[in-house]
């Protein structure tokens, strides 16, 4: 297999404390009219060295690793630096992915570890420049009105930041990205057990943070 390559991720912007965007189901004739072939068969292809199916992964799932690397660490540098990384690690170890797994799943893990290690080797205080997405204005939103629910986004930011690593990332993918229990005890290496009591922790301790706000 030739020495692989790859240029940094397209991403997009949608970084707020938003639900990530889920990827458009379509159907086997779509894939057929749209030349748009599923995660496995691209991740076959890659594993043979098709540069251009590992280009299309990195484009189909750039925006959501790299929404989940900014909540859990915090400013969009050190967020890219993970998943160019981690991506660069994914296309070397491409050889090792079980084929009928997910490949999302996967590389959620990829880049999950990849923050956590971060993390743990960053010194406190963490950055803090996750700056949400200011809230669409009503028609009948007063000025005031649009302020507070800005100024609780950027509280819940701080608070979730705040949160030990191992139950914001529970949280971030269960809240945020909508992962399953079992999904992400598989990402996290962890039974679901385990995974219900750190979001169990998780959700108390913001609903605590955020009780000024109700």
């Amino acid at each position: 297999m030739r020495n692989r390559t790859i240029s940094p991720p397209s991403y997009g912007a949608d970084l707020s404390l938003r639900p990530a965007p889920q990827p458009v189901a379509r159907t086997p004739a779509d894939r057929d009219t749209c030349g748009d072939l599923a995660d496995s068969v691209l991740a076959v292809r890659a594993s043979e060295g098709d540069d251009e199916a590992f280009a299309i992964l990195v484009r189909r799932h750039g925006s959501r690793l790299l929404a989940l690397a900014q909540r859990l660490l915090g400013n969009r540098a050190d967020a890219e630096d993970a998943v160019q990384d981690s991506f660069l690690s994914a296309w070397r170890r491409l050889p090792e992915f079980r084929h009928g797994a997910s490949f999302g799943t996967w590389m959620y893990r990829i880049v999950t570890n990849r923050c956590l290690n971060t993390l743990r080797n960053r010194p406190r205080p963490l950055p803090l420049d996750v700056v949400p997405e200011p809230a669409a204005a009503d028609a009948d939103s007063s000025p005031p009105r649009v302020a507070e629910s800005d100024a609780a986004t950027a509280a819940l930011a701080r608070a979730l930041l705040e949160l030990r690593p191992e139950l914001r990332v529970c949280w971030v993918l269960r809240e945020l990205h909508g992962l399953h229990y079992e999904e992400i005890a598989d990402v996290v290496g962890s039974s679901e057990q385990t995974v219900r009591g750190r979001l169990f922790r998780a959700r108390r301790a913001l609903m605590e943070a955020m009780r000024p706000w109700r």
